[in-house]
């Protein structure tokens, strides 16, 4: 595993010196080196020019990941235990999925506005369906050996869910979480592309205004970091659960 990251580091230093090679040899417009990136990701950093931005996308991207994922979790719930809902319900969320969320992304700030709502939506709408889809698979595949223990032993159909089908279905679950932290990221940028006057993805679209590849290549790596920080939170999370209930499992 050592090995693995030493080499993993190795290959990372290696791409950036060709990168700051090659960059070298072009303007910095079209291809800034590293160096420069870097100088400008700290000077923003250090003068605050970042703060409201960073503050204001992870605000939509918490936000519209607590709605969206708590509504596919129990949407997901309700229909991974209700054969009926299954099949009233999922051709209407696959066709709200099928639409791409940028074109709805001008439709919802004509209905909700251009502050932080229209953003949460947005984020909340990409989180819901990937939580959702795993909350139904994990729901439905649970052990029908247990759930016939359950029942021989007088479990309720609540019981059976909530002792049974919700702890063995949690790896699947989290693994639709992770999918959706990624995700938000990708929702609240995109809302802030189309009408944001604060917000990294709205300073994206400042920088190309401005013709500063150096500050859009920095916001890059700002919301890269975002979702590398809040996917290894959800690991770890995953991983702090996992531990007592495979020991229960094993007793």
């Amino acid at each position: 595993m050592k090995k693995m990251s030493f080499f993993s580091i190795l290959l990372f230093v290696l791409l950036l010196a060709i990168w700051e090679t090659v960059a070298g040899t072009m303007s910095e417009l079209v291809l800034p080196a590293p160096s420069v990136i870097w100088f400008t990701l700290v000077e923003g950093m250090t003068s605050g020019y970042f703060t409201p931005h960073i503050i204001r996308t992870t605000q939509e991207v918490l936000l519209g990941l607590f709605i969206g994922g708590l509504s596919g979790f129990i949407i997901g719930i309700l229909m991974g235990e209700s054969e009926f809902l299954r099949k009233l319900l999922f051709p209407y969320i696959i066709a709200s999925q099928a639409v791409p969320k940028l074109a709805l992304a001008p439709l919802f700030i004509l209905w909700f506005g251009f502050g932080m709502t229209s953003k949460v939506v947005i984020t909340a709408l990409v989180c819901f369906f990937p939580l959702l889809e795993s909350t139904v698979t994990a729901i439905q595949s649970s052990d029908k050996q247990k759930k016939e223990l359950f029942r021989m032993l007088g479990a309720t159909r609540l019981q059976t869910l909530i002792h049974l089908k919700i702890p063995a279905g949690m790896p699947g679950i989290l693994a639709g979480l992770r999918v959706s932290v990624v995700l938000a990221v990708v929702g609240a940028v995109v809302g802030e592309f189309i009408g944001g006057s604060e917000g990294l993805g709205a300073l994206i679209i400042a920088s190309q205004g401005m013709m500063d590849t150096p500050l859009m290549f920095a916001t890059l790596i700002l919301l890269t970091a975002m979702g590398m920080i809040l996917y290894q939170l959800i690991t770890l999370f995953e991983k702090k659960w996992s531990k007592p209930y495979k020991k229960e499992i094993k007793k």
